[in-house]
């Protein structure tokens, strides 16, 4: 159940010295919910750091404690878990039970205290959330990392019965879950009320439940997936070739709202080969999901267009992105190059293909430039690794959570998640050895 943290969960320290100012004491009310609304909506920990600053400040205003998961407004959706390297994994002895964030717009760091870690492993990340499974019982929980508070699903070990039939009859219940494991979490939050889905990579099914089930239950059909997708807002985004046609399908997937029946995919858009090829990855850019391809087979320039315009059959690409630069991995994040000063902006952060190395791609121009020194590309040269490579290790998931960065040689070792098949237990899973 939500509620407030219990004495497991994450701790974010904050100055709690009470202010005596009579200048922070005399702002009137309506001021101080004004100020108080436009920093939330920016950025949580301003929030938060606003109302400690005096009693006043914080009477007069909302409370994330308690509410962080079960309202939107109170989740770091900016705010990514940051990869250590050096093999040090979340909850890895040397940490002492912190874990640091890092501030996709601002680049500011946080440092959080979770204990957690030492008991559960982290699957997903949803909108700033952390989608964990505890060791012992395999239940899944979303914990919000600077509110500490956590929201309890069922256990992730319910669904192997429904399951069974879509294995070897060789795999063993731990090899099952393994399976299970590897996910794209989509919520969606009602006056208090949440709904929670699982879609699943190697099923082509998703499951959802509420904090309230016993167990998660499992779609009666299959998505087709050909490419990584997004989940945000509810709303999971996948894309699919045709085999004839060759044609770019998009589909989307809801999370029902209480009370609602889950419903199949649906398409919203489709795309000719003229207009748009593969491989395709899709990417939330301040208020808009971005559909990045490439032009042609030779796969040299890259295009980017609006979901929105696709949906309409508006194909306009998008000539820049500001300040904004996309890193694209397993999955694709967006930051702005005010937080990575060594990144120019409108560009995308990808590994270039035909080619065997990361380098970013300029919108507006169309031209390619390397992006990462040598011990940042084979990762066997002794130096440090530059914040670049530490966000594009954010871009996979099957490496973000194991104390490992990504490097050319270790990524080309194969798609990153089927790593997460090779740890079958949690703990396994947590450490990656």
């Amino acid at each position: 159940m939500a509620g407030g943290p219990p004495s497991s969960s994450p701790a974010l320290t904050v100055n709690s010295e009470v202010s005596t100012s009579p200048w922070a004491s005399s702002l009137p009310d309506d001021l101080v919910r004004q100020v108080a609304s436009r920093l939330l909506a920016g950025d949580l920990l301003h929030y938060v750091r606003f109302r400690a600053v005096c009693r006043p400040w914080r009477s007069g205003t909302a409370s994330p404690g308690g509410r962080g998961v079960v309202e939107p407004r109170f989740h770091p959706r900016r705010w990514m878990m940051f990869p250590e390297g050096n093999g040090l994994y979340p909850g890895h002895p040397n940490l002492h039970g912190y874990v640091r964030f890092f501030n996709l717009d601002t680049g500011a760091f946080v440092r959080a205290r979770i204990p957690l870690f030492q008991d559960h492993c982290v699957l997903d990340s949803y909108e700033g959330l952390l989608v964990l499974q505890r060791d012992h019982d395999t239940a899944i929980r979303l914990l919000n990392p600077l509110t500490g508070d956590i929201l309890d699903l069922p256990p992730l070990s319910t669904l192997l019965p429904q399951t069974r039939q879509k294995f070897p009859k060789r795999f063993r219940a731990r090899r099952r879950l393994a399976f299970l494991r590897c996910i794209y979490t989509a919520a969606t939050f009602a006056d208090g009320a949440v709904t929670v889905m699982l879609v699943f990579n190697f099923l082509f099914r998703v499951a959802i439940a509420t904090p309230q089930d016993q167990q998660w239950t499992i779609s009666t059909w299959y998505y087709k997936i050909g490419q990584p997708l997004l989940s945000t807002q509810g709303k999971t985004y996948v894309v699919y070739e045709t085999s004839v046609e060759r044609t770019l399908k998009i589909y989307q997937i809801d999370t029902p709202l209480p009370n609602e029946v889950l419903q199949p995919p649906k398409l919203i858009a489709t795309c000719t080969a003229d207009k748009l090829r593969q491989p395709v990855y899709f990417v939330k850019c301040d208020s808009e999901v971005l559909v990045i391809g490439h032009s042609d087979i030779s796969l040299s320039n890259i295009l980017v267009y609006k979901l929105a315009d696709l949906v309409m059959e508006r194909y306009i690409p998008v000539t820049s992105i500001g300040d904004k630069a996309i890193f694209i991995q397993e999955r694709a994040l967006s930051a702005s190059t005010k937080a990575l000063p060594t990144v120019m902006g409108d560009t995308i952060i990808y590994t270039r293909p035909m080619e065997d190395y990361h380098a970013q791609y300029h919108i507006s121009s169309g031209t390619w430039l390397p992006t990462m020194n040598q011990c940042s590309i084979l990762g066997t040269e002794q130096g440090p690794c530059s914040l670049v490579q530490h966000i594009i290790t954010c871009c996979s998931r099957g490496h973000w959570n194991k104390g490992v960065l990504v490097s050319r040689k270790k990524y080309n070792s194969g798609w990153p998640c089927f790593q997460q098949l090779q740890w079958p237990i949690a703990k396994d899973l947590r450490r990656g050895a």
